[in-house]
């Protein structure tokens, strides 16, 4: 029993083991017992002392937490009081503020909807670019979440006063203009009222909604620019002529969609360059006889003054030259036989290419018709393929068939007129040399007969 006790001992306690001498007998061994069970109920008092005073801590700690908590939540409770209480309070002045409004709060909706057309009639207006600042001013009334301020309205006011002063007045300002390319860049900008804008020469528009001056990409005539240009460099005269558009950008903007002159035959397709070629030709040949019949007509009635001296660089002289040499014995059937053939000669010459023409004219209307035909054509196979819903796509087929037509007839008229004029100076020309041959026929055989009157 003894041994296990000091067994017991060793494990419970093998600090105070290693330190303490072997016993020399069991007093000793008693002694040394008692001593480590002191040591051990003291450090167990110890322990639970510093338990104790860590607990007594930890609860001290633990109320203070509390009361933190329990004043933080009184004073959440009476700001949440607060709060309620304002809200009570915001409501009720608005109660009171819609009661004593009455009337002026629709006053202040029609200076809102007033501000938001305001500012949709500025943002497409050539003045707007001068005064780019009235803009955030409307959207401020406009979109405002409160009542419009005096100040604001009377702003309202000023802005109107001001677009309908600027609107007859002509001014130069510095804007950002967008050329065609879409760069921008810093030009002096000439605005004529609310009507027609222009920089170096071009024509401005603003794209609907935009409020940025862009040039035209396809700017009108060369005069319409010639007096763009003048108007911006007279400075001494008050009154200059200047294209306008009344519909304040509306047209200049629809020049971006009409066709040049070369665009619009290139419409016509195949058919207009065919149609091009054949009138080309005939008009080529129409001038050319022209010429010749104003050169023939000048020689020929400059040999009318002297017919007793034919010349050979005319029809009329060539005809008179029958009659040279002649010994007036010839029988006067064959000298008007031999006068036919030398008039029938000339005619050729003289009515030269009319055929070809009046073909041309015929012709012309046809490869209209024709061009026609197959611009109807391929405006079907549009529909077939696509529908008719959109106008824009039956368009090209439509022009091919209008441009073809036009023309057609375009080659046709003129050359009918000019042809009219060939034939009236040639049937002119044919009648002198029918005239002339005639009274010399006509001279040669009252000779003869005289003189056969005097033999006789």
């Amino acid at each position: 029993m003894l041994a296990v006790t000091s067994a017991l001992l060793i494990v419970t306690s093998p600090a105070q083991a290693q330190t303490a001498a072997k016993p020399s007998g069991l007093d000793q061994l008693l002694k040394q017992v008692q001593e480590s069970a002191q040591q051990s109920s003291k450090l167990n008092q110890e322990r639970e002392a510093r338990f104790l005073k860590n607990k007594n801590e930890q609860a001290a700690l633990l109320a203070k937490a509390e009361a933190e908590l329990a004043a933080v939540e009184a004073r959440v409770n009476g700001v949440k009081g607060r709060f309620d209480a304002g809200q009570r309070e915001i409501a009720e002045l608005k109660k009171q503020l819609g009661e004593r409004a009455g009337d002026y709060t629709q006053v202040y909706a029609a200076a809102r909807q007033s501000a938001g057309d305001l500012r949709t009639v500025l943002a497409d207006s050539y003045i707007n670019p001068q005064y780019p600042k009235r803009l955030e001013l409307l959207d401020g009334i406009a979109k405002g979440a409160a009542l419009p301020s005096i100040n604001q309205l009377e702003s309202l006011w000023l802005t109107l006063q001001q677009e309908m002063t600027e609107q007859g007045k002509s001014a130069r300002f510095k804007a950002e203009v967008i050329d065609p390319l879409g760069a921008k860049a810093e030009a002096e900008v000439v605005r004529v009222g609310a009507f027609t804008a222009f920089a170096d020469g071009d024509y401005l528009a603003i794209p609907q909604g935009s409020g940025e001056l862009r040039a035209l990409s396809r700017q009108p005539g060369h005069g319409a620019r010639g007096l763009a240009k003048d108007f911006a460099e007279e400075d001494e005269e008050p009154i200059a002529p200047i294209l306008i558009d009344p519909t304040r950008g509306s047209l200049l903007a629809l020049q971006v969609d009409r066709p040049s002159l070369s665009e619009r035959i290139h419409q016509g397709g195949w058919p207009g360059y065919v149609i091009i070629v054949v009138g080309l030709c005939g008009f080529l040949l129409a001038i050319y006889q022209l010429q010749y019949l104003l050169r023939v007509d000048a020689s020929v009635r400059a040999q009318l003054v002297d017919p007793r001296n034919p010349r050979p660089d005319n029809p009329l002289g060539r005809v008179l030259s029958v009659f040279k040499g002649d010994n007036e014995k010839h029988d006067p059937e064959v000298l008007e036989l031999r006068l036919s053939e030398a008039v029938l000669k000339e005619t050729p010459a003289i009515e030269r290419g009319q055929q070809l023409i009046r073909l041309v004219i015929a012709a012309g209307p046809l490869l209209g018709l024709l061009g026609t035909v197959a611009g109807m054509i391929e405006t079907f196979q549009v529909i077939m393929e696509a529908g008719a819903g959109d106008p824009k796509l039956m368009a090209g087929g439509i022009s091919k068939a209008m441009i073809a037509t036009v023309l057609g007839l375009g080659i046709a008229i003129p050359l009918l007129f000019i042809n009219a004029v060939l034939a009236s100076r040639s049937r002119a020309l044919i009648q002198i040399l029918d005239e002339q041959s005639a009274g010399l026929l006509a001279e040669r055989i009252e000779q003869q007969q005289s003189g056969a009157f005097v033999r006789a």
